[in-house]
């Protein structure tokens, strides 16, 4: 059962929400606004080199440059 990101047009505040069953959130858990929206999530992944060492990884790339969290979701901004 998948984890979104989803945001409140009404407040700023981001969440994240466990879908069960196809069902999205309705409302915000810190205004009660009816007005969020799904946010495109990054997912996380690891690329090995032919030897097994690591070449590359998503986590390490952060958009914010205010902190080292792997997506703004982990850090609140």
């Amino acid at each position: 059962m998948p984890i979104y990101e989803y945001h409140c047009n009404g407040c700023g505040h981001n969440f994240e929400y466990l879908v069960l069953g196809g069902s999205e959130p309705d409302r915000c858990p810190a205004c009660n606004t009816g007005e969020v929206c799904r946010l495109m999530s990054t997912c996380g992944f690891v690329s090995k080199g032919s030897g097994g060492q690591t070449v590359s990884t998503s986590a390490s790339s952060s958009s914010c440059t205010g902190c080292s969290a792997s997506s703004c979701a982990g850090c609140g901004h």
